[in-house]
């Protein structure tokens, strides 16, 4: 893997404003007037924010070089197809709490701010993990080949995440919550007490899912590249794009039914590149006797790249075949 890119303070103030100028923009145009988004206007952000992933990319090319600029884009898509997978606990949540469709672009949007700040954390620790401890490759390298069977064992109707769950339930319990939405407002204040409505649940169940999924998505994009600003960068502009990417595809993401498979394979290839990579960085003691292991090979960013581009296309296609013609109306003789 290529060294981390020299990324001076003024650059992450940068970026973290330009994201933050994104949020706010999605705010003032889209949430300004609650309503149902179209396909169309979902469409139209969904290409606006991968040509703002894409200007991201060539400009990592131009001053960062070519190997990072592979890197990002690899972590970017495989950010983005995870995220597909995801949008079915999305679906489920929204149609668990009966969540309005004029509010659901501001639920996602809270969830998915909450969800970067998160993952922020967590990338912050596991950068420094991996820079002072080896072993930590190993981990993510089974974390990822665990996940990876978990996908491709995956039984139809089986879900990830219950928005039921025990933090959705704390919530209930410790905090009175009113039967109705009241608007897109988190709580209101009845007979002098303070309610939640079930939108701060709803937004509650988005995040904790979000959190969830980091704890296949983060090791995922460790495999990829080791730098904090690139898997910082890829995250949130995988995320920024996800709520639009909702509304785009909507009961469409039912007819992907061989993602499950196609992300198996993607886990799986990157957690045996870990692997490998733990091999040439390998501290321990009962493995080649605590020195490298050189003759293994090293997976580039750019054959990452092309097999998961490769991996995702006929996944989608095979897909896709498979769905129309389990659709058509039998013959009969």
């Amino acid at each position: 893997m290529p060294p981390a890119l020299s990324v001076p303070v003024w650059v992450w103030v940068l970026t973290l404003a330009v994201l933050t100028a994104l949020v706010l923009l999605d705010l003032i145009v889209v949430d300004r007037k609650p309503h149902q988004v179209s396909v169309r206007e979902a469409a139209a952000w969904v290409a606006f924010y991968i040509g703002c992933a894409v200007v991201f990319g060539v400009g990592v090319w131009i001053f960062g070089g070519s190997e990072h600029a592979a890197g990002f884009a690899t972590g970017y898509i495989t950010e983005y197809s995870l995220s597909v997978d995801n949008l079915f606990i999305f679906m489920l949540i929204m149609a668990n709490f009966a969540v309005p469709a004029v509010h659901q672009h501001r639920v996602l949007l809270i969830g998915i701010v909450l969800a970067l700040v998160m993952r922020g954390v967590f990338i912050g620790v596991g950068a420094q993990a991996v820079q002072r401890f080896s072993w930590i490759f190993w981990l993510f390298g089974g974390i990822l080949i665990y996940t990876a069977w978990k996908f491709a064992f995956k039984q139809s109707g089986d879900d990830e995440y219950d928005p039921n769950g025990g933090v959705v339930r704390l919530v209930r319990r410790v905090f009175p919550v009113t039967d109705e939405y009241v608007g897109s407002r988190l709580t209101v204040k009845r007979d002098g007490r303070r309610w939640l409505t079930p939108m701060f649940i709803v937004i509650v169940a988005i995040g904790g899912a979000d959190l969830v999924f980091a704890v296949d998505s983060i090791p995922a994009i460790f495999g990829i590249t080791q730098d904090a600003y690139l898997v910082f960068a890829a995250n949130a502009f995988a995320l920024m794009g996800l709520r639009q990417l909702y509304f785009l595809l909507g009961s469409l993401v039912e007819k992907l039914v061989y993602l499950s498979y196609g992300l198996a394979v993607i886990l799986g290839f990157i957690g045996v590149k870990l692997v490998l990579h733990a091999l040439h960085e390998n501290e321990l003691p009962f493995i080649n006797g605590g020195e490298h292991v050189t003759w293994v090979p090293e997976i580039s960013n750019w054959l990452s790249l092309g097999v998961i581009v490769t991996v995702l296309t006929v996944t989608t296609a095979a897909s896709l075949l498979k769905t129309r013609r389990d659709n058509q109306p039998a013959v009969h003789s």
